[in-house]
């Protein structure tokens, strides 16, 4: 399926900038983010429908506030700016922007007119607004299309040039009608037919891997997980089975069994050709004394690729593929957004790598987590590994807080697989996204059998969520907790305190490293 209409979302650094694609690709748009000063000719062709410029954390009136040109409103598709991208607009065209009296946080009562965005939505809705500075006075020839208490431009719009800013957050989901704004945008404004879905791409990543590799050979990275598996499912249909290796490397960093059953269920349900290389001594040894969580990802991802090189050479291979997913782009800050925690396959080639820049194979980079699910299920992978869940490449790395050694590992995978056992027992894996324990590092003192104890503080965790991008605590029944806690602490040696995490993303991650 060839991209016939797309949206680009200019990003300006706002923490909530990923949701607005996902908003509009739920809409059956397709569309995709770049940064602010990627330049036009890279993005503007005859797909091109409409473009959305987005929030930030600057002042528009700020030295060096990030700033785009008048070109960018004479482009011939309509334009929305979102927060900071209304207050851009607004100083492009002539109008004020001033720091109000009053900000406005979280949920807020919006009065709107029925026209443009707000076609479809009520004359009195609920935003969420996230802003300091406001629009004061709009330029000539824009009208006001929605206002609060404190804000009198909430939105506007010069629906003859196509046009439209809002200084709320539509995206987010406390926008009661957020997504009927979004849609109008796509549809009303910019013309979109829609019919986008993720499924349909896979004709197309499957010819983008023909293209990109030729008659050369692949070595692919397989961690088990969703991503790796769907990407090595795609390149299977793309290319002949003497082309694609598909590697598996027991880091010494995984779960309890792991290794074991990712090659049982690899080789039986997915018939690829995996090669299973055991590098724990070599990533412990590296590994040794290293706290800092991102230089743990760091050297993790290094290693990763230079066992990746040594079995590419074994085969004459000189491509490698990879299960890089859209928000792991994101959160690593590719494209000008800020870096959150560096994904272990993003942006980590060692410049002295065998693979070249240009022979990274990603066919599922745009795409976001329950996306690549949707290509699973129509690839025909199993249901029970397309919906397992994520596992992090650094594995245990980033669920052993501080340094790493063997005994804490040991230790890590045992309280991990009781808590996993029992949230099963209780009927409650499958509306988890993710769950799992971490050792933080915090010793506490306790009383065991008439005895002081100083033991190790494991937390656990459990988060729903649809993409990762956005997460909520599961609220997990206490009598569970209470269960698996009891478990943990009377069979796990050393760990005498256990907490649970309830801490959304944001502002928390759903790793805590």
């Amino acid at each position: 399926m060839a991209i016939r209409e797309k949206l680009i979302i200019l990003d300006f650094g706002g923490q909530y900038n990923q949701l607005i694609a996902r908003r509009v690709r739920e809409a059956g748009v397709y569309c995709e983010i770049l940064n602010y000063a990627t330049p036009m000719e890279q993005w503007r062709d005859e797909a091109l429908k409409g473009v959305i410029l987005t929030g930030g954390p600057n002042s528009v009136y700020a030295e060096g506030a990030p700033r785009l040109g008048h070109e960018i409103l004479e482009i011939g598709v309509p334009v929305l700016g979102i927060c900071y991208g209304m207050q851009l607009i607004n100083a492009l065209c002539g109008g004020q922007v001033a720091s109000a009296e009053v900000g406005e946080y979280g949920h807020t009562d919006l009065h709107t007119e029925a026209r443009g965005l707000f076609r479809n939505v009520g004359r009195d809705t609920v935003v969420f607004m996230n802003h300091r500075d406001r629009v004061s006075a709009p330029p000539a020839g824009f009208s006001v299309d929605a206002w609060t208490d404190h804000c009198p431009v909430a939105a506007f719009s010069d629906a003859a040039r196509g046009i439209y800013g809002v200084q709320f957050h539509p995206e987010v989901k406390h926008s009661v009608e957020g997504p009927e704004m979004l849609r109008a945008f796509a549809y009303d404004i910019c013309g979109c037919a829609g019919g986008y879905r993720a499924e349909d791409m896979i004709d197309r990543m499957v010819a983008d891997i023909r293209a990109t590799v030729g008659e050369g050979r692949v070595v692919a990275g397989l961690s088990g997980g969703v991503d790796s598996s769907v990407a090595c499912a795609i390149a299977g249909r793309a290319l002949r089975k003497d082309q694609l290796t598909c590697v598996f490397v027991d880091h010494g960093l995984l779960r309890q069994n792991e290794a074991r059953d990712v090659m049982r269920t690899y080789r039986d349900n997915l018939g690829l050709n995996v090669v299973h290389v055991d590098a724990s001594d070599r990533f412990l040894e590296a590994l040794k004394g290293v706290t800092e969580p991102e230089r743990k990802r760091k050297i993790i991802g290094e290693l990763f690729v230079r066992v990746f090189e040594e079995e590419a050479r074994k085969i004459d291979a000189d491509f490698l593929l990879q299960g890089t997913i859209y928000p792991d782009k994101i959160e690593s800050g590719m494209g000008g957004s800020a870096t959150i925690k560096s994904h272990h396959n993003v942006g980590g080639l060692p410049k002295d790598s065998l693979f070249k820049k240009d022979h990274i194979v990603e066919p599922l980079s745009m795409l976001f987590k329950d996306e690549v699910r949707a290509v699973g299920e129509r690839l025909g992978i199993p249901h029970d590994m397309v919906w397992r869940q994520p596992f992090p490449g650094p594995g245990l790395a980033v669920r052993v807080i501080g340094d790493i050694t063997r005994e804490k590992l040991d230790a890590l995978r045992a309280c991990d697989a009781i808590y996993l056992e029992e949230l099963k027992n209780a009927g409650l894996s499958d509306q988890i996204w993710q769950s799992f324990a971490v050792l933080t590092g915090v010793r506490t003192v306790g009383c065991m059998g008439d005895d002081r104890t100083y033991g190790w503080c494991v937390a656990l965790r459990a988060v729903i969520s649809d993409d990762a991008m956005t997460v909520e605590a599961a609220e997990i029944p206490y009598p569970v907790l209470k269960k698996a806690t009891s478990r943990i602490i009377g069979e796990v040696p050393g760990v005498n305190r256990v907490v649970y995490d309830v801490t959304g993303k944001p502002p928390g991650t759903i790793e805590w490293e």
